[in-house]
């Protein structure tokens, strides 16, 4: 049988960006009309973050929630949280804003400019033009709004034109909500890989997604007609 053929080489152009795209992402701005996503900054958002996400009731604008179960409804399948107090979600912040090969950044409400979430351009690998975008939670005052939705939107519009070829999306294979979002979002499911790794003593499967660049025209149309209809 014969071998099957190569796909042709990519661009010199992509492959000059291999070596020039850093390994931890330029800081951006994105902004939307319901959001806006900013490097994390500790000293500006760290205890609105941490008020937004530890249980206690909480408001914005109009909008309120009681109190709830922050592990329930937040952290249960990432890899912190949820925190007994400010020092621990600091230690845990920091980590992503250190991330040699990641960028964290601070969701922030359009309309309030109150912080409602974080999210991360992370497993950077330029090398290969790929970008993954994970460490993602909102606050229950903004599930099930345009939030993710057009967070999700700004950080793959932003990839894709730097030049990457592949959007990943990854999530705890258990996490349904994270699955859903994503398919709904237009990422394509790969499959999941068992016991990928090892996340608050316990074994977990991964689901893997993604979307290529070739992609990318069609899904930027469907996300747009999503956040238009919202």
């Amino acid at each position: 049988m014969p071998l099957a053929p190569l796909p042709p080489p990519l661009s010199a152009e992509l492959l000059a960006l291999r070596t020039t795209l850093p390994l931890k992402p330029a800081d951006v701005t994105l902004r939307g009309q319901f959001v806006q996503l900013m490097p994390l900054v500790l000293e500006r958002d760290l205890e609105t973050l941490f008020a937004v996400s530890n249980g206690a009731p909480a408001a914005l604008g109009e909008r309120t929630v009681a109190a709830y179960d922050a592990e329930e409804l937040i952290w249960r399948y990432l890899f912190a949280g949820p925190f007994a107090n400010l020092a621990a979600f600091k230690t845990y912040v920091q980590s992503q804003v250190n991330a040699a090969n990641g960028l964290c950044l601070c969701v922030v409400d359009q309309a309030s400019g109150q912080p409602i979430g974080m999210t991360n351009f992370m497993n950077n690998s330029p090398d290969s033009l790929k970008i993954e975008l994970g460490g993602i939670w909102y606050s229950p005052l903004v599930q099930r709004t345009p939030a993710n939705t057009e967070a999700t939107y700004l950080m793959l519009q932003h990839a894709f034109a730097l030049g990457y070829q592949r959007l990943e999306w990854k999530c705890n294979a258990l996490n349904e909500r994270s699955r859903r979002a994503a398919l709904r979002m237009g990422f394509q499911f790969e499959g999941i890989q068992e016991s990928h790794m090892i996340v608050k003593d316990r074994n977990r499967d991964t689901a893997w997604f993604r979307i290529l660049a070739n992609e990318w025209p069609a899904v930027k149309t469907h996300l747009e007609t999503l956040l238009s209809t919202r």
